[in-house]
């Protein structure tokens, strides 16, 4: 069977990680957590390569960036304040990344349900389509693990690089396309992805 054929258009696989607005406790009255940053990195598992790597902004509307967050994202409230608006980067996934027609990735389900909550709350568009693979749980399987590891205790696991900054999107997403690539290379992608 073609790899491609079940893989989207071009063959392509989306992996996704999001940073949103956090705070050590709960957060300020009326604040919500929103996006900052959607990372994207396009895999193609027939190459076995990572070919491109994306990176979008997101301005919050209902919150604001808190000293915790900058420290543990390196994101400043300035500079997602250049960023564009919920529901314009939901439109750039979905035009510009294909996200609603190619399979997609994340380490656990937060980024998921971190969309559809936002999307649920603010009336934006939910980019992506339904074909979603939780990488944290087919790693855990494929390694044989009793609990599900981090994404920085995965790339140890199965020894990869630490590549840029933990908890910054675009980075986290090139990390977990690495692990990707390597569950594909043990042939323990889920074949609905491939």
């Amino acid at each position: 069977m073609d790899v491609r054929s079940t893989q989207g258009p071009g063959g392509l696989l989306n992996v996704v990680d999001v940073e949103a607005t956090c705070w050590t406790g709960d957060p300020p009255p009326g604040a919500v957590s929103e996006i900052i940053e959607v990372g994207l990195t396009v895999v193609d598992l027939a190459k076995g390569e990572r070919v491109a790597r994306h990176r979008i902004l997101v301005r919050p509307s209902r919150s604001t960036v808190s000293a915790f967050c900058t420290e543990l994202t390196g994101l400043t409230q300035e500079e997602v304040d250049t960023g564009v608006g919920f529901a314009e980067a939901c439109r750039l996934l979905a035009k510009e990344h294909q996200a609603g027609m190619r399979p997609w990735a994340s380490w656990g389900d937060y980024d998921r349900h971190q969309f559809t909550r936002q999307c649920g709350a603010t009336g934006a568009g939910y980019p992506f389509g339904r074909q979603h693979t939780n990488a944290k749980a087919a790693f855990t399987e494929a390694y044989g693990l009793r609990k599900r590891p981090g994404m920085a205790r995965a790339l140890s696991i199965a020894g990869l690089p630490l590549e840029g900054r933990h908890h910054r999107g675009e980075d986290d997403a090139w990390n977990i396309a690495a692990l990707v690539l390597d569950l594909a290379a043990r042939d323990a992608w889920p074949e609905a992805t491939r």
